[in-house]
């Protein structure tokens, strides 16, 4: 499956693993406490009670002149979602009956030290229709002072009790000093956007910062939105192709291309459409060069009569644009049909407190970003790739222990189990046995991940031997075949996000 990452497909062998002095750190816990632990990742691999913190952010950033503030457009949005936060609350109303209810307030600012009380904002979170907490910070800028090229936000969370819940990084965002004026080169593809990323798109009507709306989706249809905007995935596609095949192509996007809008939330699509660079509310029909960051642009709908993608307050509808009777190669827009736009990035991070009463804060949260697998046999090891590793994790797959050696914040080195650890009525099938792969932290901190990890029986036969299928179902003769046919099976191993 073009999903399945695969690792490796190799006979096991007499493989060893070996480290140099100085190398990973062993951490392994006793019987009695892994029994225990166990016993929990199985309610909550039943039932995860999961608490996620999404951080949505743009790419770039324009940097403020003298006291002129430039706040960061989209403004980066933080929503919490998962059934853990329920729990949570549960569990703080029974600690402190007297507590009157139950909040997650925080601060947002960059990471440079010693940021001052200007670039730190306060986020409160209300609660949306769909149970998820939402958090925006409308007011972050970075001045002219600070010299860097590039930096990341810093996201501290606490609950309304007081105990800290942990802090959480953005992406990298690059420092720009205003929208790039010059026809972009491939050659520099650090500002251009290309076909399968993320973008925000929003309108300022006559250039008022007050007047910002940003396209969102709400109820299943798009709108514009002066509060929340929503990433889209930008595909580029092929043009000779009809809508209802709409084949994607790999590539930077360039002006007077097709691209359909994919809205990452939800999946809604709008029509294919043809981009167009504006310019004086122009839209120029001739220009065919790559698109750059905060450029304005607008959205032709493919194969219609000069039908551009429009707001009109909040909605989201179709304008027609004039012909310019003296340049065939431009078409008049009105403001609602020229938006501005720019690459997003997210970060998403997810962990469980549903098996201990956890009192650290949970950060640094682990993200998992590849797997590597190496060896075979009894030893072989996985490799997991990532950020913020700790020596106080333990890899687990599914509800089985792994031994865990830690090498660096961005590698840990676990054995794999055998197959036979997942029970024994599981040595004996046929078919491929998946498990999600999770990071648990020693306090009983669950890191749930996207990852999981397949053990795939290779069938063998010896010349001559008689079919499972062909073998009466209620037969002993069927036991014995499957015992032989198994243990001289291959298991070999995939990993897949």
């Amino acid at each position: 499956l073009p999903a399945r990452h695969r690792a490796g497909r190799e006979m096991w062998g007499p493989h060893f693993w070996s480290y140099s002095a100085g190398g990973p750190l062993s951490c392994r816990s006793n019987p009695y406490q892994t029994n225990l632990l166990r016993d929990g990742v199985r309610r909550y691999l039943q039932l995860p009670a999961d608490q996620t913190v999404l951080i949505l952010h743009a790419k770039v950033a324009q940097k403020s002149y003298g006291n002129e503030k430039r706040f960061f457009c989209p403004p980066p949005c933080v929503y919490l979602s998962g059934p853990g936060w329920k729990l949570k609350q549960e569990q703080i109303k029974a600690g402190d009956p007297g507590e009157a209810g139950f909040r997650v307030c925080g601060y947002m600012g960059l990471d440079s030290m010693g940021s001052s009380l200007m670039e730190t904002q306060k986020l409160s979170f209300e609660e949306q229709p769909d149970a998820k907490g939402f958090g925006c910070a409308k007011a972050l800028y970075i001045s002219d002072a600070d010299k860097r090229k590039h930096f990341r936000l810093v996201l501290k969370l606490f609950f309304s009790n007081g105990q800290e819940i942990g802090t959480f990084h953005s992406k990298l965002i690059k420092v720009i000093s205003k929208p790039s004026q010059k026809k972009q080169s491939l050659k520099n593809t650090d500002l251009c956007i290309s076909s399968g990323s993320k973008v925000s798109l929003f309108n300022r009507l006559r250039s008022q910062t007050v007047s910002t709306r940003y396209l969102s989706v709400e109820g299943g249809a798009f709108i514009a939105s002066a509060r929340q905007w929503a990433a889209f995935t930008l595909h580029l596609a092929d043009e000779r192709c009809t809508r209802s095949e709409f084949p994607l192509r790999e590539g930077y996007i360039r002006y007077g291309s097709v691209v359909q809008l994919v809205c990452t939330a939800t999946g809604i699509t709008l029509p294919p459409l043809i981009i167009r660079k504006v310019t004086k509310q122009y839209a120029m029909l001739d220009v065919d060069e790559p698109i750059s960051q905060l450029h304005k642009c607008a959205f032709q709908f493919q194969g219609s009569d000069r039908m551009y993608l429009c707001l009109s307050t909040e909605k989201v509808i179709q304008f027609q644009a004039s012909p310019c009777p003296k340049e065939a190669n431009r078409e008049l827009l009105n403001d609602g049909s020229c938006w501005t736009i720019i690459g997003t990035e997210t970060v998403e991070y997810t962990f469980s407190e549903s098996l201990a009463c956890v009192r650290e804060p949970v950060s640094p949260v682990p993200l998992i970003t590849a797997l590597q697998l190496t060896g075979g046999g009894d030893v072989a090891m996985l490799e997991v790739q990532g950020e913020y590793f700790h020596a106080h994790l333990k890899v687990w797959f599914g509800d089985v222990e792994a031994e865990t050696m830690y090498r660096s914040p961005k590698s840990l080195v676990c054995v794999v189990p055998d197959v036979s650890a997942f029970g024994s009525d599981w040595r004996w099938l046929r078919y491929p046995i998946t498990v999600p792969l999770l990071l648990i932290r020693d306090d009983g901190l669950i890191y749930s991940s996207s990852f999981t990890f397949t053990y795939t029986p290779e069938q063998s036969f010896i010349p001559g031997q008689q079919v499972l299928s062909d073998i009466p179902q209620d037969s002993d003769k069927l036991l014995d075949s499957i015992h032989q046919e198994f243990t001289r099976t291959n298991f070999h191993l995939f990993m897949q996000s």
